[in-house]
């Protein structure tokens, strides 16, 4: 293979001038994720110092052109930093926190299901076998009536949840919750009525 071979092969080769720019676009917009993040979620990723601190230093810039230099200083500096395992922890945050929210919403439905039908209670303890039928029973019938006196409540008294909590913290404890949803997230309920 001659010279001009080898020339035109590394040629074909590289990259496009469209394809390295649609690179540094990514970075950049990966860059500017990256700031909108919370402090936690920032020392949590696998940033240098350097670009750290430059993330830190655009999250307490205020004003907006100052801002987007900063902005493009941090794409600047992702180049060297390890794009593919950032995106990998962002996408793992924004669909455990999907996946989270969506079994906190099936134990609502559950609850709800629950204390609205009587007949709702037959198919939710064949799908939860393991589950004390007494204590159950006893959990719904204490939120139906809790749920009787807030409706006859007059405006501004506060309503009771005492049983309608407990409802649901013994229905999430029969549910088996899905494997990368943090146990510390996933023990609140949420404030519906």
């Amino acid at each position: 293979m001659t010279q001009e071979d080898q020339d035109n092969q590394n040629f074909d080769e590289r990259p496009s001038k469209s394809q390295v720019k649609r690179e540094m676009l990514a970075l950049q917009e990966l860059g500017k994720a990256i700031v909108e993040l919370s402090t936690d979620r920032i020392k949590q990723l696998p940033l240098s110092e350097k670009l750290r601190d430059a993330v830190l230093l655009a999250q307490r810039t205020t004003s907006r052109e100052g801002r987007r230099r900063q902005i493009h200083y941090v794409g600047k500096l992702m180049r060297d930093a390890p794009a593919e395992q950032i995106r990998q922890q962002m996408d793992t945050w924004a669909n455990g926190s999907r996946q989270e929210t969506a079994y906190l919403h099936a134990i609502e439905r559950d609850r709800d299901r629950l204390i609205d039908d009587d007949a709702a209670l037959t198919p939710w303890l064949d799908a939860h076998p393991d589950v004390d039928v007494q204590a159950i029973r006893s959990l719904i019938r204490a939120a139906r009536a809790e749920h009787k006196k807030n409706q006859a409540l007059l405006p501004g008294q506060e309503p009771q949840r005492k049983h309608y909590r407990a409802l649901y913290q013994a229905i999430k404890a029969a549910t088996p919750s899905p494997d990368n949803v943090p146990s510390t997230t996933a023990t609140t309920e949420p404030e519906h009525d």
